[in-house]
């Protein structure tokens, strides 16, 4: 089973570079970590020789910090400027994006910011080359494409319950001791020990989608040590697992209507004609040309969420939608593959593995089936194209789970703290911008200053605003704090 939606990074649809880490020592460093070129992987070269990498040993349970320990693999390219700050580090989301393969493919939307700061990220535990979980195999993933994740009978009921359990199975097989060790609290603990190794005072930080989660967990937890932090496109903090699934359902439904806006129609019967569609393939899945492959409802669903993470992608939408009308699922199973990681030989990422370890982890609440079944209705009225999936995603998702749970919603009060720059998109769909005025709220008075745009698509730095990059880099350059409140047209 693969969820459809979580706090995905911003770019959920780029093609990423992939970076190992290798070994010997640079010049004019204090870090005492032995940074060196990064290597080529299987999947990619590597990135230019600017860019280096090191592992940092970290306890593997901080409870025992003179236990065990695991290596985090971090990456960076230094300040080109003369009057640097120090390091800015950045987190993609997901939970389970890798940093050591995003941030080269994302350092040009930043490249203002390098001008003071080294630019640094890493793979938070339990993800690519720091422990990174692999829960099952490619061809255990592409069976599972057939599972029915929104049952009509008991039979299919049954299957989609199994499977879920299967893969916590999985999960449990490969992770071992790691399951109970890879919560947002602990990656917020990594990026202390990160600060303190790149000999910064305090932590400036770049979150992104799910990196808002865990900014505003190491805020709370390091309020004095909280130095120039932004949270983009920001998961609600007060929101229950429950509750995150009914903000995604309306959140997509909304980008879903200002694209079937955009295309001249009525987005209500836009949005009947698309379920309809989904009803169809749920019923009989569609031929794609690729041997031994059908798009099924999941597929289907996941391959129209993908164009809606940016404005730049409802054309290639419009494209996807008009041929599964005509009986061609070839469009929206490549879409889907995309955001599902699967390369044309049939491999795929592990981002959705390390994602759902991670957050079902976190998230205390294990809905059951009946709860289900009774919140249903409540998710058909949000979202009549997404709401029965995120529904039954609420049940399934941590169905059987071999690990307890740490919390119902995360904490990130954090009196004391300096301001913390929080930015909300009223267009975004994964994370939608009633989530970034909570998030200032509970970061508590004086500490979280809101900047809004109004614009579209998941993120709002680097999407096309002027007003909104100009902000942040006076921010994080120069430290100046903007009006809490201000807006970004």
């Amino acid at each position: 089973m693969t969820r459809f939606v979580r706090w995905t990074a911003l770019a959920a649809a780029s093609a990423l570079l992939a970076a190992g880490c290798g070994g010997g020592t640079s010049d004019d460093d204090k870090s005492g970590l032995a940074w060196g070129r990064c290597k080529a992987t299987a999947d990619a070269p590597a990135p230019s020789s600017e860019w280096q990498c090191a592992t940092l040993k970290v306890p593997l349970d901080w409870s025992k910090p003179d236990g065990e320990t695991i290596g985090l693999a971090l990456i960076r390219a230094r300040a080109r400027g003369d009057d640097r700050v120090g390091s800015l580090l950045f987190n993609f989301g997901g939970p389970g994006a890798s940093g050591v393969s995003m941030m080269p493919s994302y350092a040009p939307t930043v490249s203002a910011l390098r001008e003071r700061y080294d630019l640094v990220s890493w793979d938070p535990r339990g993800v690519g080359a720091s422990e990174g979980v692999r829960c099952r195999g490619d061809d255990e993933i592409q069976a599972a494409e057939s599972v029915d994740v929104t049952p009509d009978t008991p039979a299919e009921e049954k299957a989609y319950f199994e499977d879920a359990a299967d893969f916590g199975k999985g999960c449990r097989k490969d992770a071992g001791k790691l399951m109970a060790h890879v919560s947002t609290a602990d990656s917020a603990r990594d990026m202390d020990r990160i600060r303190k190794v790149l000999a910064d005072k305090r932590l400036n930080y770049f979150g992104i989608s799910y990196g808002t989660e865990l900014g505003g967990t190491y805020a709370h937890l390091f309020p004095k040590r909280v130095g120039r932090m932004t949270l983009d496109a920001v998961v609600d903090p007060a929101a229950d697992t429950v509750g995150h699934a009914q903000n995604q359902a309306r959140g997509f439904q909304r980008a879903l209507n200002g694209y079937l806006e955009s295309t001249g129609e009525d987005p209500q019967e836009g949005s009947r004609k698309i379920a309809g569609l989904l009803r169809r393939i749920d019923e009989r899945p569609l031929a794609t040309g690729t041997p031994g492959r059908k798009l099924t409802q999941a597929l289907a669903v996941t391959g129209i969420i993908l164009p809606l993470y940016s404005k730049d992608s409802w054309p290639t939408l419009t494209g996807a939608l008009d041929a599964a009308e005509k009986g061609d699922g070839s469009e929206l199973l490549a879409l889907a593959d995309r955001y599902n990681e699967r390369d044309p030989s049939g491999r795929y990422g592990t981002t959705t593995h390390s994602q759902r370890v991670i957050s079902c982890l976190d998230d205390r609440q294990r809905p059951t089936p009946a709860r289900t079944k009774e919140l249903l209705p409540r998710f058909e009225k949000i979202s009549p194209v997404f709401g029965t999936f995120l529904g039954w995603d609420t049940a399934g998702w941590c169905h059987d789970w071999p690990v307890p749970g740490q919390h119902d919603t995360p904490e990130v009060s954090a009196p004391g703290a300096a301001p913390v720059l929080v930015v909300g998109n009223t267009g975004d769909p994964a994370t939608p911008y009633e989530g970034a005025r909570r998030m200032a709220d509970e970061l508590g008075k004086g500490v979280g200053v809101m900047l809004t745009w109004r614009g579209e698509g998941h993120g709002a730095y680097g999407s096309g605003s002027d007003c909104v990059d100009s902000t942040v880099n006076a921010y994080l350059l120069d430290g100046s704090v903007p009006k809490d409140g201000k807006v970004c047209s």
